[in-house]
């Protein structure tokens, strides 16, 4: 609490700072964020999806628990009772309100329905690094469709986005049905046992095979001398998962399931779940989706846990470093799956659905660490100089003109000099201002300073001499002539 001078009675001051897990956009990452999301739209309507926007708010029962494991509606999202004492939440995804609207409007919804939605979503967890409480979705889903032809249409989506983008990344395509084929054939039917299987797996690339093993059986011991429990798996069922995780490593798509076929002779799911993938490849080969943009891979488990059969997760080939040159793992830019469950949480009728979500702010923040991530960059609008009061009239009309001919532009409104108007159109990452002196409005003229340009020829100028005769990236025009010059310089960037 302070005290004004003038004022006795106290008053507070509260600290400016965002909430935890919360952040702050500016033009640049919003520029990014928009591109992805108008880009992905665009190939979601190219196949065939309607777009769908549902309230930020459900109700908390229709919702469901982002923590099953919790009675409590607010624990995992952001909750308030309503004045009816029904409790109401903030979205955790994209998908739970799909759900809603579906059973809500399934009767007149043509069927199988193809939706896209993109918007905020919330989590109420403890927030880390990459991770947010609010961050961005944009998703895919045909509901009604349990054709794996489906799946394979939204793995082609993905792919499509991702080129689109013009971002280096690949999906990596499992089936949830081959690893529960494969450990039901061995008899690993224990829901707990199952998860220390999939986390073990989970840990390939960290530890590779030989790390693995001793994750599914009894345990693995780090360098630091910390103990990990393993899966407890027996030791003949061990060798099986093993093989099962390496097929994984064949060059093509079919060789991957020859390698597969031969691991789960003794599963009917798994053969089940071999078919799926048969028929999800032939279907994207037809599409045209080659080797390197979708591969089959049994070492993605994330997702399993709640999807049905196939899952696919967007890997990013593309090495991200910060402002100091450090190594920065993005992790998954996007993933999905099959879930038939969708649904029956309203109906108790199974409804097949499968979909895809692009992860707009991890693969915005990764785009940001790049050169590709320059190329959205926001520019600022065109700046004209302000040297005069008396001559401010004349600021603005040209300024009217300037944006007439289709282009962004501002009249500087500070009272600082020119300088630091300079400074603040560079901040603005301007792509030029315009001056409009004194012999300039006598003359009907107009002087652009071209600043990439500038800056770019300032570079090649080794003395101040240079420098005061050349004025690097300036040129003094008619009017007319002006108007097409910042055209030129603005569609060039």
């Amino acid at each position: 609490m302070s005290e004004n001078p003038e004022n006795p009675v106290p008053f507070f001051r509260p600290e400016a700072r965002s909430p935890r897990g919360f952040i702050d956009k500016r033009s640049h990452q919003i520029a990014i964020e928009r591109h992805l999301i108008t880009t992905v739209s665009k190939v979601y309507e190219d196949f065939g999806f309607e777009a769908l926007q549902t309230p930020a708010f459900e109700y908390a029962d229709a919702l469901g628990k982002f923590l099953p494991d919790s009675d409590r509606p607010n624990v995992g999202v952001f909750a308030q009772q309503d004045d009816d004492e029904q409790w109401m939440a903030l979205r955790y995804d994209l998908t739970a309100p799909l759900a809603r609207f579906a059973a809500q409007n399934w009767e007149t919804l043509p069927k199988p329905f193809r939706r896209y939605a993109f918007g905020p979503v919330w989590r109420n967890e403890k927030p880390g690094p990459g991770r947010l409480r609010e961050f961005m979705q944009c998703d895919a889903d045909i509901v009604g469709s349990d054709r794996p032809e489906a799946d394979a249409e939204m793995i082609a989506l993905a792919v499509a986005g991702y080129k689109a983008l013009d971002v280096p990344a690949r999906l990596r395509v499992n089936n949830r049905k081959l690893l529960n084929g494969l450990l039901t054939s061995l008899g690993v039917s224990e829901p707990g046992q199952q998860l220390g299987v999939l986390r073990a797996i989970d840990k390939l690339d960290r530890f590779g095979l030989e790390g693995v093993a001793l994750l599914l059986g009894a345990g693995r011991k780090d360098d630091s001398g910390d103990y990990t429990k393993g899966a407890q798996l027996p030791e003949f069922a061990i060798q099986p998962v093993l093989d099962f995780v390496s097929a994984g490593g064949a060059a093509t798509r079919a060789a991957v399931l020859e390698k597969l076929a031969a691991v789960l002779a003794n599963s009917a799911e798994g053969q089940a779940g071999l078919e799926d993938l048969t028929r999800i490849d032939t279907a994207l080969t037809a599409m045209g989706v080659g080797e390197e943009a979708a591969i089959f891979d049994p070492g993605i488990v994330r997702g399993l846990e709640y999807y049905t059969g196939p899952v696919f997760e967007g890997e990013l080939l593309l090495e991200t470093r910060d402002d100091k040159g450090n190594l920065v793992q993005m992790g998954s830019v996007g993933g999905g799956g099959r879930y038939d469950d969708l649904v029956a949480r309203f109906t108790g009728q199974q409804v097949p659905s499968t979909g895809f979500s692009f992860g707009v702010s991890r693969l915005a923040a990764a785009l940001a660490l790049t050169d590709l991530g320059k190329k959205n960059v926001a520019r600022g609008p065109i700046v004209i100089i302000a040297f005069s009061e008396s001559d401010m009239g004349e600021y603005f009309k040209f300024a009217a003109d300037v944006r007439a001919a289709g282009m962004a532009a501002e009249v500087y409104l500070g009272r600082s000099g020119m300088k630091a108007q300079m400074k603040y159109a560079d901040r603005r990452l301007s792509p030029a201002v315009v001056m409009m002196g004194e012999d300039e409005l006598k003359a009907g003229q107009v002087t652009i300073k071209d600043l990439d340009l500038g800056r770019d020829l300032a570079m090649q100028i080794s003395d101040n001499k240079a420098w005061k005769e050349g004025r690097p990236g300036q040129v003094t025009l008619s009017h007319a002539e002006a108007i097409n010059h910042l055209k030129s310089i603005t569609e060039n960037r």
